[in-house]
């Protein structure tokens, strides 16, 4: 849809699946921009240049929907896709046209080199030996501690089998840089092994943190979506969020002194209290431990009351009433501030909202 229209996708945006042009009103509804998804796409490429900006699509696009994630990245000029599995590669590959590269991060499974294959899907090495026929990134394990290869085994490849070399930060988004730089260094000596290798290193908090960083190209996840790497206000990176989630007060109820509301009786009123119970619960994705944040309710901020249960959750009231427009996030309600109230990051926020049709409605804006 363009001019911002409304497709609603039932269950996200999985072939197969009719979209539809009327709304209609269910328990949730997330959103999701894509015109704030290009936006960041072009801020990024701004900020990376003059390397290529590779868009990260995992997980779903970080719960943003992949196929409309992936086609927009690409149509704003992301040079390729990274995904971290071969079964996600050959997912998206069924919705993108064999040129466009597709980079697997992930240790591969029994049967993912046949899959790599077969859907022309580039792939991260972590350890050896490695299969013929494929086109190969060398994952080098720089500090993060977790997949990749040494140094020593890395310099054992010749480098006419090597396509890229790659490596991932484990502190970028700290506010010590020490050991980011510590690995940024230890990655430039390696990447210099392989002059014709493409290099990258950089995630989304190193591609707008430390230019040296950047290199051939730069993988960024989660401020493609408008979700600051650093855990602030995306506005300060001049980013825009791209998913927003909205629901409704199904009842109002008012608590005398001494009632509760929710399981354990977490909320007792002290004084006569109204509140609303909104159809959403962790089963949706809203974590139990949200208890204590903040919702718009008919624009108005409101805190989060009691347990959250696996359906709903409730929230104090003023005087709006049954029925008033609930945003989970959007508005200026960050997925950032739910983090901190979690102890957790934004993505995984997002990564967590279910929008399969039996629980919300996704709605896409393209315009």
């Amino acid at each position: 849809m363009r001019n911002g229209q409304a497709a609603v996708t039932r269950g996200g945006d999985n072939p197969g699946v009719q979209r539809e042009t009327e709304t209609t009103r269910g328990r949730s509804e997330v959103t999701i921009d894509l015109g704030a998804l290009r936006r960041n796409v072009r801020r990024l490429r701004e900020v990376a240049a003059p390397a290529a900006l590779w868009a990260v699509v995992k997980a779903d696009a970080y719960g943003h929907g992949v196929g409309d994630a992936a086609r927009t990245a690409l149509a704003e000029g992301a040079a390729a896709l990274c995904v971290a599995t071969a079964r996600e590669g050959a997912a998206l590959r069924a919705r993108i046209r064999r040129g466009t590269r597709i980079l697997v991060m992930g240790p591969f499974d029994a049967g993912d080199e046949a899959v790599a294959q077969e859907y022309g899907l580039e792939v991260a090495v972590s350890r050896l030996p490695f299969p013929d026929g494929l086109v190969v990134h060398l994952k080098i394990d720089t500090g993060m501690g977790r997949y990749g290869l040494t140094a020593e085994e890395a310099l054992s490849v010749p480098s006419d089998r090597v396509a890229g070399v790659m490596s991932h930060l484990a502190t970028a988004d700290e506010p010590d840089e020490t050991f980011a730089r510590e690995q940024l260094e230890a990655f430039a000596a390696l990447a210099a092994r392989f002059p014709d290798a493409t290099a990258h290193v950089a995630n989304s908090a190193a591609t707008l943190r430390f230019p040296e960083a950047r290199h051939d190209a730069v993988r960024c996840g989660v401020a493609l979506y408008g979700l600051d790497p650093f855990g602030h206000d995306p506005a300060d990176q001049a980013l825009a969020p791209v998913l927003s989630w909205r629901s409704r007060v199904a009842r109002a109820r008012t608590l005398g002194p001494g009632e509760s509301t929710g399981y354990g009786r977490r909320f007792v009123a002290e004084r006569p209290t109204r509140i609303g119970l909104v159809p959403v619960g962790y089963a949706d994705g809203f974590r139990r431990g949200l208890t204590g944040t903040e919702v718009l309710v008919a624009g108005t901020r409101r805190r989060v009351l009691g347990t959250v249960s696996m359906d709903s959750f409730a929230v104090e009231l003023g005087d709006e009433p049954e029925g008033a427009d609930v945003t989970i996030i959007g508005d200026g309600v960050l997925a950032e501030e739910h983090a901190r109230v979690l102890g957790t990051i934004n993505y995984e926020v997002t990564c967590g909202i279910r929008t399969q049709s039996e629980r919300a409605t996704r709605t896409t804006l393209d315009g």
